[in-house]
C-alpha cells in the first residue's frame, strides 16, 4: 500500500529523508514486536534442540464428580533465557510446518510415555499436529513406549486440533484407525472454531471432542454460545463421542455446563496447568 504524502510542509509529517523508510521501520512498536517475535522463534528452536521442553498439566474434572479427575493433558512449555514461559500463541504457527514443529511432538510425546510408564493410575493427554504423522522419530518414540508398557496405550489420549486434522483428513482417518487398534484414543482439540466438513467427522471417529473456549467463557449469561454449544454437544452425541468443555473459568458457567450434559470440564476455575502435577507432589511428601 503506497503511503500518502503529507500536505502543506513540503516534507510531510515524517519530516525530510524519511519517505523511503519501510513503514514497519519507521514505527518503533512494530520493529519491537518484530525483534521480539525473532528472539522467540529462537528461544524455541534453541529449547526444543537441546531436549529441555517440559510439560505442565491440567486436569480435566467429570462433570457428575468434579471431585473426580477425568484425565490429565499435558502442555508443552518452553522457556526463554530468562526462564519465562512462552506461551504457546507466540510460536505454535510458526513452527508448525517446521521440523521444530515436528521435534516439539516428539519431545512432548516421550515425556507423556514416560509420565504414564511411572503412574499407572494416570490416564494423560498429549497434543500433537496432524504433520507429525509418519514422522519416524515421533513413529519410533511412540512403538518404544508402547513396548516398553502395553499398558500406556490405553492410557494414551492424542490430541489433534481441527485445524490441523481438516489439512490431510485422509492421512489423519488412517493413522487413527491403526493406532486405535493397539487401544489409543484420540481426541478433537479446538472443535468449533474450525470448518470439520460432517463428513470427516463420521470418519475420523474421534473419541471425545473439546469444544473451543470462545464459546464457553461466559456461556452462562450468552444464548448464543448457548446455542452453538447445545448444537455441538449434539453432534459429539450423534457420533458416540464425549463432550470437554474448554477454558472453564467461572462457578456459574461450569453450573451450566453440568446442567447441559456436558461430560468434561476443563478450565482455571478447576486448577492451572502445572509443571508440579499431584503425583509428583505425592511423591516428594513420601521422600520428605
Amino acid at each position: 500500500m503506497a503511503r500518502r504524502s503529507g500536505t502543506g510542509n513540503g516534507g510531510g509529517r515524517h519530516g525530510p529523508g524519511l519517505s523511503d523508510v519501510p513503514e514497519d521501520e519507521a514505527n518503533p512498536l512494530s520493529a519491537a514486536l518484530s525483534w521480539r517475535g525473532a528472539d522467540v522463534l529462537l528461544s524455541v528452536r534453541e529449547t526444543v534442540a537441546h531436549g529441555q521442553l517440559a510439560l505442565a498439566y491440567q486436569p480435566v474434572m467429570q462433570a457428575g464428580r468434579t471431585d473426580r479427575v477425568a484425565f490429565y493433558e499435558g502442555l508443552a512449555r518452553v522457556y526463554d533465557p530468562g526462564g519465562r514461559i512462552i506461551p504457546a500463541r507466540d510460536f505454535i504457527a510458526a513452527i508448525e510446518e517446521t521440523e521444530t514443529g515436528r521435534d516439539l511432538d516428539v519431545q512432548a510425546l516421550a515425556i507423556g510415555l514416560q509420565v504414564l510408564a511411572e503412574q499407572p493410575d494416570v490416564r494423560l493427554s498429549i497434543n500433537m499436529s496432524a504433520r507429525s504423522i509418519g514422522y519416524p522419530d515421533w513413529m519410533r518414540t511412540l512403538k518404544r513406549g508402547l513396548m516398553h508398557d502395553p499398558t500406556v496405550a490405553e492410557r494414551l489420549i492424542l490430541e489433534i486440533t481441527e485445524s490441523s486434522a481438516m489439512r490431510v483428513p485422509e492421512l489423519v482417518t488412517n493413522f487413527m484407525s491403526r493406532l486405535a487398534r493397539q487401544g489409543i484414543s484420540f481426541a478433537l482439540d479446538d472443535f468449533g472454531a474450525g470448518f470439520t466438513s460432517f463428513r470427516y467427522l463420521r470418519d475420523f471417529q474421534f473419541d471425545l471432542i473439546k469444544i473451543d473456549g470462545q464459546f464457553i467463557r461466559g456461556i452462562a449469561q450468552n444464548p448464543d454460545n448457548q446455542v452453538l454449544t447445545r448444537a455441538l454437544s449434539m453432534i459429539a452425541e450423534q457420533f458416540d463421542m464425549f463432550t470437554v468443555a474448554e477454558a472453564v473459568e467461572r462457578a456459574e458457567d461450569a453450573a451450566w455446563l453440568i446442567t447441559n450434559g456436558i461430560d468434561c470440564l476443563q478450565g482455571y476455575y478447576y486448577a492451572a496447568p502445572t509443571i508440579h502435577p499431584p503425583w509428583e507432589e505425592a511423591a516428594d511428601s513420601r521422600s520428605a
